[in-house]
């Protein structure tokens, strides 16, 4: 088969322990990002599968209708929102979407976000390049109240760190959530009004669907203590559109740290978050580690075998096979 493997930005992909096994295959590999839908078209008119990772690149209808050979799309991870199954199906191509992921990755980029931003680290690297010795007063984590909205896999993590750090780890989500943080031990706050206010450091844990999109309110940040800090290192859409620049503006709260983005790539600083000087930015690194990607592209790889083989699997869209 034809393989092309699409924003590949680190071009990883062929290091890792599982390409060998595509051996038998064309596989092409394109490093750069591209969301113009002609543009993609035409880098994957010829392939017979394509590798997506995460939500890295939309397949809308608009897209799919340009792609007449396509038969396989190896999505890593479960989460494939950003593919129209629908158009998919009708089509006969098939979406294969499976594995977990790494959620110590993704906490511990949390735990990096909200260390950068409290004792101010990238401001501080930037002038020690530039000549000049320390200038700004950190805020430590001992003492202060951390709050984990939706204790999960990877809530789960930042909490127990955050406990190990001396803060006071209060919870809130679901009610199966919030029974999950309980049995470890976690306080879970009175109202979601209290869970807002009384943080000092806030942090999102929660995925991204049509029940949780824009569930961050401007009432709820505007709750939040001038002092506090936000983090949300798992989707942009979790906030309400505009809030977040908006309450930051504001001065509630004082301060952000993020790795995600409505529209993602941003290329040339196109983001008005990265203009302000209280918001610590990452480009959605969460997921981003070698052993991360080792265990998403292991799973990909075996379920384009299994296709090849005629026994795909982790199938979302069983209604499409058969048709080509």
């Amino acid at each position: 088969m034809k393989i092309a493997v699409i924003d590949d930005y680190q071009n990883a992909f062929k290091t890792l322990k599982c390409f060998p096994k595509l051996s038998g295959h064309e596989v092409v590999i394109y490093t750069d990002p591209e969301t113009n839908v002609e543009k993609i078209a035409d880098r994957l008119k010829d392939a017979d599968a394509v590798v997506l990772t995460q939500q890295r690149t939309y397949f809308p209808r608009a897209l799919i209708e340009k792609l007449p050979k396509l038969k396989l799309i190896g999505q890593t991870g479960r989460a494939a929102t950003h593919i129209d199954l629908e158009a998919c199906s009708e089509r006969g191509i098939v979406v294969s979407a499976g594995g977990s992921g790494n959620s110590n990755a993704t906490a511990e980029l949390t735990w990096g976000l909200i260390l950068s931003a409290l004792r101010n680290l990238p401001f501080e690297v930037k002038r020690l390049q530039e000549g000049q010795w320390q200038s700004t007063l950190g805020i430590g984590v001992n003492g202060k109240t951390l709050g984990i909205y939706a204790y999960g896999k990877i809530g789960s993590i930042v909490a127990a760190v955050g406990k190990a750090f001396g803060a006071r780890v209060v919870c809130w989500g679901r009610e199966s959530s919030t029974g999950r943080a309980r049995a470890a031990g976690f306080e879970v706050a009175k109202s979601r009004e209290d869970f807002f206010a009384d943080a000092d450091i806030l942090s999102l844990h929660l995925p991204l669907n049509k029940d949780t999109r824009g569930i961050v309110t401007r009432g709820d940040l505007a709750r939040m203590k001038p002092t506090a800090l936000l983090v949300n290192a798992s989707r942009s859409g979790l906030i309400e559109k505009g809030a977040l620049e908006e309450a930051l503006q504001a001065g509630r709260p004082g301060k952000a740290a993020v790795d995600v983005y409505d529209q993602e790539p941003v290329l040339g600083a196109n983001h008005p978050l990265l203009k302000m000087t209280n918001v610590t930015c990452t480009p959605h690194l969460g997921y981003v580690t070698r052993e991360s990607y080792e265990e998403y592209y292991a799973v990909v790889v075996d379920d384009i075998l299994a296709f090849a083989a005629g026994k795909p699997s982790h199938v979302l869209n069983s209604e499409a096979l058969g048709k080509k």
